[in-house]
Formats: C-alpha cells, structure tokens, sequence
C-alpha cells in the first residue's frame, strides 16, 4: 500500500520539488497550501495548478491564516521586498523576507492534517545552503520538531511516527532543479517571485536565487521575467 504524506505546497520550485520526489516514490499525496497575507499571491495558482499536474486537486487544501502572520517585508505593505542584491548582501543574516514563525506555524497545521489522516509523513522544501538564512529553514530547526512530532503525539508516543521529510536540505539550488527536472517536475507552473509581479521581477532575493540556480543546472528557467538582475545576465 502507498503511504499517505502531506506536501507543504507553495507553488514555487522547492516545494514542487518535494511533490515530484514524493509522487517518484509512489506516496499517496495530499496537498497543503497556506494563505498568509503573502504579497506573491500568484503563487496559490502556481500551487492550485502544481495540484492538478499531479492529479491530486481533489485533495488540496488551502488554509486561510491571513491577518495572523506579519512582521516582514512579505506581508507587510509598509515594508519594501530587497531587490537587486548581490549573493553576499543575499547571504547575510536574516533578511526582511525572514517571516516570524512561519514554518512552525505550517508544520503545526500540516501536522494536525497528517494524524487523523493516518499520514506517514510531512514533505517540506525547506533548503539550507542557497537560502536567504531564514532560521526556520535549518537542519537544527528540522532536528527539533521532529522531536515536537515524536513527543507531543500520539502517533509519535505509540511509536506509529510521522517523519518529517525534507529530502532537499542539503542540495544547492542547481542540484534540486537538476533532481526535479530528472522527475519531469513541472517548472513551467511554479511561481518563486517575492515580488508578486507578473511576469516575476527576476531581481527579488528568489527570483536571483532561482534564475542563479538554472544557469548553474545548465538548464533553462521555463518562465518569464521582467528584467534580469546583473547576477543572471
């Protein structure tokens, strides 16, 4: 039998990613996807779309959490998105984009969609090498909430368990492109751009992020851009 599993779905590239491992496996997937008063709205189409590439829209779940996550230049409108940073201003610290406490928020609710659904176990994109050092996207992070599942449920105590999987911690963003274009993953439906814009910016921290990671797959971005940041030329 296929193992139940929830795939954190955004849209953007790592997270379709993880849904195109997770299918490659054969899991029996059920999509999540949150609305948090995220400026790139776009990308809940990329997700409704990424959804129903893989068959699976019936199950996709949006939930609603607008108005109870702010702090940061992603949701908040008196707060500019960086654009047209260099890798080293990019890898710096915590950016403005960094989102207080969002992934603990969205494994807590993924996590209370997986055990009464009897899932095995949780799918999340999160990177830890080309990533704008957001806290919540470390291994340590990861080590420690797997403790949070382990204990603090009944599926972890009884020993039954759910596994957080984060099968693309460790990979450059070229690696996870060229691993998702082995998987046939469809690139031309995502959506990375902080921005919001249509086609995306190609000069916020994701779009440099992604477009850097294609050139250096050898591949090439299947979406448009507006302009180019001198780091993608």
């Amino acid at each position: 039998m296929k193992d139940k599993v929830i795939v954190v779905l955004s849209g953007g590239l790592d997270s379709t990613t993880c849904m195109a491992i997770a299918h490659a496996e054969g899991q029996d997937i059920f999509p999540l996807t949150f609305v948090y008063g995220q400026k790139h709205t776009v990308e809940l189409e990329a997700a409704r779309k990424v959804a129903e590439y893989y068959g699976v829209a019936e199950r996709h779940k949006i939930i609603n959490l607008e108005g109870l996550l702010f702090g940061s230049s992603l949701t908040d409108k008196d707060k500019d998105i960086p654009t047209g940073r260099t890798l080293e201003e990019i890898g710096e610290g915590i950016p403005s984009t960094y989102v207080p406490a969002r992934n603990i928020v969205f494994l807590a609710l993924a996590l209370a969609q997986a055990e009464p659904l009897g899932a095995r176990a949780i799918y999340l994109g999160v990177n830890a090498l080309d990533f704008s050092g957001y806290p919540d996207c470390r291994p340590e992070f990861i080590a420690a909430f797997q403790e949070v599942i382990n204990r603090g449920t009944a599926a972890g105590v009884e020993g039954r368990g759910i596994r957080l999987e984060t099968p693309l911690i460790n990979l450059t963003k070229a690696e996870i492109i060229k691993k998702g274009l082995e998987l046939g993953a469809p690139y031309h439906l995502t959506y990375s751009c902080y921005q919001g814009t249509v086609p995306s910016c190609g000069v916020c921290d994701a779009c440099i992020l992604r477009l850097k990671g294609f050139r250096e797959a050898g591949a090439i971005d299947p979406i448009p851009y507006r302009q180019f940041s001198a780091l993608c030329r």
